[in-house]
């Protein structure tokens, strides 16, 4: 009785959202904008006539009528972003009429120049007569150049999007303004007395990334047609949008459509594990910046590097570029007590600091949980109800219920998570915390056993596909995860590397192309992962450092290409995020040094499942040792970075950033920076950190641990939200488990029972 209607359920918990695939020009439109109008053609006179640079129209007006089709292709950006002149480039190699709004609408509506209408009703009633004259204006299948100050009218940008593809040609502030002098435009619509014009230029960005379909990263003296290249390839994007899709590190059969090949990036951060028990990769690998974009993106700040990189990595047929951007503000904005999100801090020689525990759980896992919260409840179907399930070793936990319980009331209806850590293998404070971050959504569970444990349970129910058709059947609920082994978890990770990375050519300690090292504490092995696509997207990164404690699986395996579980118990150790036996992401590494050979990465894991070991081919060894080497740290030496960086400088390390730097200073070679992820703040391990600076008469109570670190008044300062919610766990009482699979299903049954009652 029950499979009938279990297979209608799944079946509709198969079909992802499918608003999601509307085409972007019918997505959402934003915020109000406001911007110029005499601004608006002032690059004609600097960028070659379009017959200078000759195109092939007729192939491409065949290519891209079907991604086009009767649509409008809108140019926006800043003045002197050289909109007129793309968009007649554009026009002859797509073979549409082109619709210059300054010439072609504006002055042919009013019947006077755009300066004699600004100088005869003034800026703010210029901008209102402009956006009127916009909206008249009824065109399809045109290339349209806009002035600079359209995308200031809400009515008229609406009108425009109802039926247009508008691009945002993003020229960095400083060469405008240097276009703009050699062009004798010393002031801009909207430019009051004493504003600079650089100053009023990144001012008005913000109003374009709130249309833009996609953005053209222009980098510095580019020349037109190679701008009109890059819009084409946009265009391409949408085309080819059914090319960026995900397959399984196990999938066999790359060319088979009815395989996890065929997933886009909405199915995998919905499913979060393949079901063949693999983990989703992007089928063309992560997309590579060039030079230049990078340099592009040097000047700017962390939020605005987030949403290119972003865009670059998730189709906007998945989640709209400004969509993309609303959840990126919410996700870094008084979320993070620092504004810089990710500084780098210079620690000693040639050594510094990723600080990445600025977040509202002070670990660096709020990077990313900050932000998939928002994009899970974007992509997952309305239609039903979601139960995200973590395994957290100590920090994820806390940080993916601090996350999904910032979504709005609506989605909190319909998505709850559980997390299932082990009992006694978290720091007191951890379990605090964990116990401090649960919600009427978000439920925290410790488990009588070691992460690895929670790990395999989570996985087994991922891939349980009776219990999920079940689940689906009985309560209209799909299984989910947001463990590192979720693709949507590593793309926020790679921002930070490539960020730090941009920081310290900005503060002058190397020209960007230099290399630099990063050493990162590793238990899971996803953020060392990141990295490593940060390196493939076009960051210079040389080597990376594998830092493991006494659960040193890891370094044995990247030094001798044996990974082996047998005969191996987890220790439990002060850095407990590093406490793990089985690093899931390390198949993800493998799938990418192996080439895609998901035969080989299928049958070395199935080793490792039914043997407990499995031996990596020569030739793979030499290419992981190419790139990475590893070594561990024990507790003496833990212990003594602490406290030695502390007697130096004042600065105290967490537990995991002290194994870090005790591996680091064996194996760093000092010929260039080497940058050291900090992955928590050091509150979180209280005790440890209180023991390793020699301060006796350590209190049981996790607040006055805080309260007797914090009185040291050392760097970094107290992390206040953490300090807050261990206040509030004292609300909340955790539920603990024996370590049985059977007993945590019930449970995770039962809890979905209580919040979303069964389908009727």
């Amino acid at each position: 009785m029950a499979s009938a209607g279990m297979l209608e359920v799944a079946s509709c918990l198969i079909k992802k959202r499918q608003h999601q695939l509307r085409h972007i020009v019918q997505g959402p439109l934003l915020k109000q904008t406001a911007w110029n109008s005499a601004d608006s053609r002032p690059f004609k006179s600097t960028f070659p006539s379009p017959s200078a640079h000759p195109f092939m129209m007729k192939s491409w007006r065949s290519i891209h009528h079907s991604v086009i089709g009767d649509r409008n292709l809108v140019l926006m950006g800043p003045p002197g972003a050289g909109k007129t002149t793309i968009g007649r480039l554009l026009g002859q190699r797509l073979g549409f009429p082109v619709i210059d709004v300054d010439d072609d609408v504006l002055e042919k509506d009013w019947n006077m120049s755009v300066a004699e209408k600004l100088q005869d009703v003034g800026n703010e009633q210029f901008l209102e007569e402009e956006g009127k004259a916009l909206l008249k204006l009824s065109a399809s299948g045109s290339v349209i150049s806009l002035s600079g100050s359209n995308p200031m009218h809400s009515a008229s940008m609406e009108h425009l999007k109802k039926n247009s593809i508008v691009v945002y040609l993003d020229v960095h502030a400083g060469e405008i303004v240097d276009r703009l002098e050699v062009m004798k435009v010393d002031r801009i619509i909207g430019q009051s007395s004493g504003t600079s014009m650089g100053d009023i230029l990144q001012h008005r960005k913000q109003f374009y990334k709130k249309w833009h379909d996609f953005r053209v990263l222009c980098e510095g003296g580019e020349a037109p047609d190679a701008i009109a290249e890059k819009v084409l390839d946009g265009i391409k994007r949408y085309e080819n949008s059914a090319s960026e899709t995900f397959t399984s590190t196990r999938s066999i059969c790359r060319e088979e459509p009815k395989t996890d090949s065929a997933k886009t990036f909405s199915e995998v951060i919905v499913d979060g594990l393949a079901s063949d028990g693999g983990l989703f990769v992007p089928d063309r690998g992560v997309p590579k910046l060039t030079k230049g974009e990078w340099m592009r993106l040097r000047g700017v700040d962390y939020i605005e590097r987030a949403q290119v990189i972003f865009e670059r990595c998730i189709s906007p047929l998945d989640i709209p570029a400004v969509k993309l951007g609303e959840m990126i503000e919410q996700a870094y904005g008084k979320n993070f007590a620092c504004s810089q999100i990710a500084p780098v801090r210079h620690l000693m020689g040639n050594q510094f600091l990723l600080e990445l525990f600025h977040g509202p759980t002070a670990s660096f896992k709020d990077l990313a949980l900050q932000i998939l919260p928002q994009m899970f409840a974007y992509c997952v179907p309305r239609t039903c109800n979601s139960l995200i399930l973590t395994a957290t070793s100590g920090d994820t936990g806390s940080a993916v219920l601090d996350g999904f319980n910032r979504l709005n009331d609506i989605d909190k209806q319909r998505i709850a998570v559980i997390s299932l850590f082990p009992e006694n293998g978290v720091s007191p404070i951890q379990k605090s915390q964990l116990i401090g971050c649960q919600s009427d959504n978000g439920f925290s569970v410790g488990v009588k056993s070691d992460f690895d444990f929670c790990q395999k349970t989570l996985k087994h129910m991922l891939t349980n596909s009776n219990y999920i058709g079940f689940l689906a059947a009985e309560y209209g609920t799909a299984l989910s995860t947001a463990n590192s082994i979720n693709w949507a978890r590593l793309i926020p990770q790679v921002v930070y590397h490539a960020s730090a990375y941009l920081d310290l050519v900005n503060q002058g300690f190397i020209n960007f192309g230099n290399p630099i090292d990063v050493c990162i504490p590793t238990g899971n092995f996803g953020n060392i992962l990141s990295a490593i696509y940060a390196k493939l997207m076009g960051i210079p990164i040389r080597k990376f450092i594998c830092a493991s404690n006494q659960n040193n699986v890891l370094t044995e395996f990247i030094k001798t290409g044996l990974y082996d579980l047998r005969n191996r118990k987890l220790i439990l150790t002060s850095s407990p995020a590093i406490d793990i036996l089985k690093s899931s992401n390390l198949e993800r590494y493998v799938h990418l040094i192996s080439n895609g050979d998901g035969t080989l990465v299928k049958q070395l894991y199935s080793q490792l499942d039914s043997q407990g070991h499995f031996q990596l081919p020569n030739d793979l060894l030499a290419r992981l040792q190419k790139d990475i080497v590893a070594d561990w740290c024990s507790e003496e030496d833990c212990l003594a970075a602490i406290h030695s960086v502390y007697a130096s400088s004042g600065y105290i390390l967490d537990t995991h950033t002290a194994v870090a730097k005790a591996v680091a200073d064996r194996l760093q070679d000092k010929t260039c920076p080497l940058v050291i992820a900090s992955t928590a703040h050091y509150s979180k391990f209280a005790p440890t950190i209180l023991k390793a600076l020699r301060i006796s008469e350590i209190k049981q109570n996790p607040l006055s641990q805080l309260h007797l670190l914090h009185s040291l008044k050392a760097l970094p300062p107290a992390h206040a939200t953490l300090l807050n919610t261990l206040k509030k766990a004292a609300e909340h009482k955790p539920q603990v488990f024996a370590a049985d699979q059977n007993i945590l299903m019930d449970h995770i049954e039962t809890t979905i029972h209580n919040l979303f009652c069964r389908v009727r």
